[in-house]
């Protein structure tokens, strides 16, 4: 690195900071030592990096570092009443302390925040690299922002986001699905059902569909049910629920809502007696339940990682190919199901 800052006539904080793409230093003065650094051979010395990220890391000193943390929800605060969102957040700060650095959280709808003023922000209190979570309607991120996506390295925890398409962390929706049918099936359940809002399918590009009906494979065709995608309507008008469980005949559910097995005891039906429930995304707050963990603490551990990662690495805006991280899902058991195949063939002898 002296030889590089000799050859550029620069410091050598200058050319650490230049090979990171730090915004103190000008873009034009970051390509020229690229370039020279190129030209002349220097690379980074990988021992030097790690121990300058364990002094980071050193617990006694405090955090050393700051990364910005933007709620992408409508809810302000959706960051700590959300009843998913606080899970990502709980592991970004776990794994940002562990790694050196502090939070700062921002809400994206705040009517007097735009790109240029957070980048503003940002630039004052030498933020470096920015987290998004949140994003619960829509995987889109507000345009007015873009200087942002543009300037700096972000990931995103929890969906993939398109316009613009940055690196992402988040639970495996489609393994998620197919875990949980391939565990009904283990079960003992044979006409596993899902239901499903449609929007929350759109945001995840799918996967939640594509895993069941990946599951339904295993069965024969008369027993591959039609999900249900009306939850949001259904919430008003009942009878559709009605209407598509005494079409399909479920023995077993999958979803995401409460709502679902209020509805079923509305049918006179009995869970899990009658009918299995099975929760896509269990949490600590309904323990009865059972269903699959997500884990998304540890994806956003995972977004953290890549991060810090980028910043190392010197990278910021929209990549031309964004990266993802996958979590995988575990099975929790719970009382809304039948505990072996034989009660469950008895239930649905029952039902029939």
């Amino acid at each position: 690195m002296a030889d590089l800052a000799r050859h550029c006539g620069v410091s050598k904080n200058t050319i650490s900071l230049a090979l990171r793409n730090d915004r103190q230093i000008p873009a034009a003065t970051c390509a020229r030592i690229r370039k020279a650094a190129e030209r002349l051979g220097y690379q980074r010395d990988p021992v030097v990096a790690h121990l300058m990220s364990r002094l980071r890391s050193n617990p006694e000193g405090g955090p050393r570092a700051t990364l910005a943390l933007l709620n992408a929800n409508q809810n302000r605060d959706a960051l700590k009443k959300h009843p998913t969102i606080p899970t990502y957040v709980e592991g970004c700060r776990r794994r940002a302390l562990h790694l050196g650095y502090s939070l700062d959280s921002f809400w994206l709808h705040n009517p007097d925040l735009n790109g240029e003023r957070l980048n503003r922000i940002l630039e004052t209190r030498g933020i470096h690299g920015v987290l998004v979570t949140g994003l619960m309607k829509s995987n889109r991120l507000p345009r007015r922002f873009d200087v942002i996506w543009e300037g700096y390295p972000c990931v995103v925890t929890g969906v993939r986001t398109r316009e613009p398409a940055l690196s992402f962390a988040c639970t495996d929706h489609h393994i998620v699905a197919l875990r949980a049918f391939e565990k009904a099936l283990e079960l003992g359940y044979r006409r596993p059902g899902l239901v499903l809002d449609s929007t929350i399918d759109a945001l995840i590009d799918g996967r939640f569909s594509a895993g069941y009906r990946a599951g339904q494979n295993a069965l024969p065709q008369r027993q591959r049910l039609s999900p249900f995608y009306q939850v949001t309507t259904a919430r008003q008008e009942r009878a559709l629920f009605r209407k598509w469980y005494e079409k399909e005949q479920p023995d077993v559910i999958f979803t995401l809502y409460n709502d679902v097995r209020d509805w079923l005891t509305e049918l006179g039906l009995r869970i899990p007696q009658d009918i299995g429930l099975i929760q896509l995304e269990w949490r600590k707050d309904r323990p009865e339940w059972a269903g699959m963990n997500q884990h998304n603490d540890i994806a956003g551990e995972a977004a953290v990682d890549m991060l810090v990662s980028m910043i190392h690495g010197g990278e910021s805006g929209v990549p031309p190919f964004p990266r993802a991280s996958l979590i995988d899902g575990s099975w929790v058991d719970g009382k809304t199901v039948l505990s072996t195949p034989k009660t469950a063939a008895n239930a649905r002898s029952r039902q029939t």
